[in-house]
């Protein structure tokens, strides 16, 4: 009797553990810290946006945010996302100066506010004088490629670059981390990945077999296929054309900006192209990889039969953006049928945060139901 009782409460607890967790918990916790269990740091410019990232990344289920009044150290506007296997925090201390709070995975957030004496310095993509803040969010929004802004004021320090607005650029598509050839595994991207286009026509991909273009790199990344490389020129505004190598079992994506002249020269295994704007690129994502992992930012991992099946769970899934599946022939037989579920995180992230006398910064309103004036 005295071990089924313990077996009931045990139970008990864990299902009392899982609906916690499951729950949309928008209470902030001001001056609480939840120490311990980090999974990253990532700069924030307040709770709310701190609060949001840890709702998009595939692990976190809580966070701690230092927020401007800290006064220990210079770690202003760090954001701490968080894990424990029990979806709760080990423990709470009252700490000045931060604030923690739960992720929002059942929530809909949107990022509505704007930031004063403020800025989100880098990954702009252009600029342009605007007569207030309010006109650069809305100059943000209705650009398809703006996550966030900057604006500088009247009352700004440097006389020539006030008024302007710095229209900044994020990923919007999964930027898989960590590519790897391996025998025996398959990966690809969920078919319900939402890819934001203006177009229902569909793109004629242009490639380049056996060239490299030369220079004028722009940014390193990686890619599954010629196919994601290609999406991830299409959707960065600076991106002119790419080269993607596909030698030695590397998987680099070379984006390259320079809208004067595109040289080119025979090089074997590398595939170059021009970017598709403005209509459908999805043909990738429908592309399974043989031999191919992607390792890391895994939500969680279930055991089936086939890479199939893998793909549907991860289309079904609302949270999997892509998957790895570990044949049944693998050579670790721990891993064997094992589907691993994975997510980046897409939402708007500025690359730091800094204080800016006369400066405003904000996102976005595309996400929010009032965002278009």
């Amino acid at each position: 009797r005295m071990r089924a009782c313990f077996i009931l409460v045990a139970l008990f607890s864990l299902c009392v553990s899982l609906s916690i967790s499951a729950e949309c918990v928008r209470e902030l916790l001001e001056n609480v810290d939840f120490p311990g269990t980090d999974l990253t740091q990532l700069y924030s410019p307040d709770v709310n946006h701190c609060q949001l990232l840890c709702t998009k990344h595939p692990s976190c289920l809580f966070f701690t945010f230092v927020r401007a009044d800290w006064t220990r150290d210079n770690r202003h506007f760090y954001c701490y996302l968080k894990s424990t296997p029990s979806g709760q925090p080990n423990s709470q201390s009252p700490v000045l100066g931060v604030t923690s709070g739960y992720s929002l995975k059942p929530c809909d957030p949107c990022l509505s506010q704007v930031y004063q004496n403020m800025d989100f310095p880098g990954a702009d993509y252009r600029s342009l004088f605007t007569a207030d803040y309010e006109e650069c969010q809305r100059a943000c929004t209705n650009d398809p490629f703006c996550q966030f802004f900057t604006f500088v004021s009247g009352t700004y320090t440097e006389k020539p670059t006030r008024y302007k607005c710095y229209l900044k650029f994020s990923w919007t598509i999964p930027v898989i981390p960590n590519i790897v050839a391996r025998p025996m595994v398959v990966s690809g991207f969920s078919h319900s990945l939402n890819i934001a286009t203006n177009s229902d026509r569909v793109c004629q991909p242009k490639f380049f077999p056996n060239t490299n273009i030369q220079g004028n790199d722009m940014e390193a990344l990686l890619a599954g296929s010629a196919e994601h490389c290609l999406s991830l020129c299409s959707a960065h505004p600076r991106c002119t054309y790419f080269s993607y190598v596909t030698s030695d079992g590397r998987f680099h994506c070379y984006l390259k900006n320079n809208p004067d002249q595109m040289m080119t020269e025979a090089m074997d295994d590398v595939i170059s192209g021009i970017p598709a704007r403005f209509c459908q690129l999805d043909n990738w994502l429908k592309t399974a990889l043989e031999g191919v992992d992607f390792p890391g930012m895994d939500i969680r991992y279930v055991m089936l039969d086939d890479p199939e099946t893998c793909q549907t769970t991860c289309s079904q899934d609302p949270h999997c953006q892509y998957y790895t599946y570990v044949s049944e022939n693998f050579q670790s037989s721990m891993y064997r049928r094992r589907c691993y579920l994975k997510r980046f995180i897409t939402m708007p992230m500025p690359p730091k945060v800094t204080k800016v006398a006369n400066a405003v910064c904000g996102f976005s309103l595309r996400n929010c139901q009032t965002g278009l004036k």
